[in-house]
């Protein structure tokens, strides 16, 4: 494992995203997350039943033109050289690494003991570990804490304490696109109790994880956006905000802004106007970090259609208790004191009073599903939440100094040692790959997959990864060849790095674990080419690898 001694970057300048400097219609970092999140195509109603619909994923570069069937092991292994001797692939790095998964025979090697920034294919590791560890079946939950259980009035005399585990669930991606949905359930179960008056405060209390709510090797570019979310204990609509602007009424009145779902406790600026009939939109965002306060400013023309984007929710354990307060006070509950929030720090120094009483409580879905929604399209917060689940259920505390995230990465580097893969050949420094910090091996990739098929939760493993020209970041990649179908893993993108690995089965019958990583390439399209071109000649090949 490598722990994380770093200086703490003073996180107090304005981050600010514009067109014109970022050379993007609202756009985010690029390639710094590989899909959206879903996306409002509707009018949106200010009540808690308002959805969202998907959005259609960014269409990526047309897949390669599917080689013709090789037939030998020599002739597949040539035919790949040809692909890494690509001029456009010269002043970068690949790394290959192909093994036939039912005997470990190496096909195909090319800087494979070499590190590698792997982008989301550090998501495999954490993933993996977490389903070895925890087990599929592994639930979070979210407890309702008070000092009593309700009196005969249906009375809390004293605070409401929300602690949560770290849930990704209470999400638009696990309750049918309604932001409130999850929610809601946490309410329900609240009111069930026989809650009717809480006296006193409705108290957020994310303080279950320690450490800093941003990893501390994240560029400053990626904390505004959705991909770059705040982690928390608390965690709602994965702790970002739809910002969703649509022209005014005439021709230089403001723009129509909302920051959705309602009741998220940030504050809206709107600096925008209504352009002409044909004006370039130049629409952008801003916020200082750690600050409530979203400005959405620029122009959009009078007949230009409703666009949206999806910036991280400042704050998310205060945005999830108060959209728990309107929900629970539209069902009747008075809530005599303020909502507020209390973390790790706080606790320190105010431990949770003793002798609580747990009145309702809300799990998730099973980890197997919460992989699936977590790999296929690549969702770094999510990833985050398991790394620091698993740091907290199972993790060393005996070295208190450590945070969270520092005892999950300790757990997968346990488990990276227990399946046999090289120690020091995977460096971690968050467990979804956002950082540019990490590194990564080919050999580790495949061992790791490898390992993952021999696995008592081998069909977990394989459900969560995404299936080429199916669904998540493969969905469309591989369409009308063999890979379609077929090639099952996990994609990665940040700037000037793409990955992928997984498994593909051989023309001729054969299973194959492969790992191929590229850095330091900066056209996205040069190195998706040649990744699925290599994924291809696998899928094509009818010859024998044994």
């Amino acid at each position: 494992m490598k722990t994380k001694q770093l200086k703490r970057r003073e996180l107090t300048v304005f981050l600010t995203l514009t067109l014109a400097l970022c050379g993007l219609i609202f756009g985010h970092a690029t390639g710094a997350q590989e899909v959206k999140r879903d996306r409002l195509t509707a009018t949106p109603t200010p009540t808690p039943t308002a959805t969202i619909s998907p959005t259609v994923s960014p269409t990526p570069n047309a897949s390669p033109t599917p080689f013709a069937a090789v037939q030998t092991l020599n002739d597949l292994q040539a035919k790949i050289r040809s692909i890494l001797l690509r001029p456009q692939l010269q002043r970068g790095q690949v790394g290959v690494k192909i093994v036939a998964l039912d005997t470990n025979k190496v096909i195909f090697e090319e800087n494979a003991e070499k590190f590698f920034m792997p982008a989301s294919n550090m998501k495999n590791f954490t993933v993996a570990a977490a389903l070895e560890k925890l087990t599929p079946d592994f639930r979070f939950v979210t407890s309702v804490y008070a000092p009593a259980a309700p009196d005969a009035t249906g009375a809390i005399r004293g605070d409401l304490i929300i602690y949560g585990r770290g849930d990704p669930s209470i999400s638009t991606a696990f309750n049918d696109k309604d932001y409130f949905k999850g929610m809601n359930n946490l309410a329900e179960k609240i009111v069930a109790a026989g809650v009717k008056r809480i006296e006193g405060s409705l108290v957020g209390d994310e303080s279950y994880f320690s450490g800093e709510s941003l990893p501390l090797t994240w560029e400053w570019e990626d904390l505004q956006w959705y991909y770059g979310a705040e982690v928390s204990a608390l965690t709602v609509n994965d702790n970002a905000l739809d910002v969703v602007v649509r022209p005014g009424a005439a021709v230089g009145a403001p723009a129509s802004v909302q920051l959705l779902p309602a009741g998220n406790g940030a504050v809206l600026v709107n600096n925008t106007t209504t352009g002409a009939n044909g004006s370039p939109r130049s629409i952008g965002i801003r916020r200082r970090l750690g600050s409530n306060v979203v400005e959405v400013y620029g122009s959009i023309a009078r007949n230009a259609g409703a666009f949206e984007n999806y910036v991280s929710a400042p704050k998310p354990a205060l945005v999830f208790v108060s959209m728990l307060r309107g929900l629970l006070e539209q069902k009747g509950v008075v809530i005599t004191g303020p909502t507020r929030t209390v973390d790790a720090e706080f606790r320190r120094n105010a431990p949770l009073p003793p002798n609580l009483v747990e009145i309702a409580k809300l799990e998730s879905p099973p980890l197997s599903l919460i992989a699936q929604k977590t790999m296929k399209p690549s969702q770094n917060l999510y990833t985050e939440l398991i790394l620091r689940a698993m740091g907290q259920a199972i993790g060393d505390k005996s070295k208190p100094r450590w945070t969270s995230a520092d005892r999950g990465i300790a757990v997968v580097d346990s488990f990276l040692r227990e399946i046999g893969v090289a120690p020091g050949s995977v460096l971690m420094y968050d467990g979804s790959g956002l950082s540019r910090h990490n590194l990564i091996t080919p050999n580790a990739v495949a061992g790791l997959y490898s390992a993952m098929n021999r696995s008592r939760f081998a069909p977990a493993w394989r459900e969560s990864l995404t299936i080429a020209a199916v669904d998540g970041t493969l969905q469309n990649r591989f369409k009308g060849t063999r890979g379609a179908n077929n090639i099952r893993g996990k994609t990665g993108t940040i700037d000037q790095v793409s990955s992928l690995s997984g498994y593909v089965t051989t023309a001729g019958g054969e299973r194959l674990v492969f790992s191929i990583l590229t850095n330091n390439i900066p056209t996205a399209g040069i190195r998706t080419d040649a990744i699925d071109d290599i994924a291809l000649l696998l899928a094509n090949f009818n010859g024998r690898v044994n």
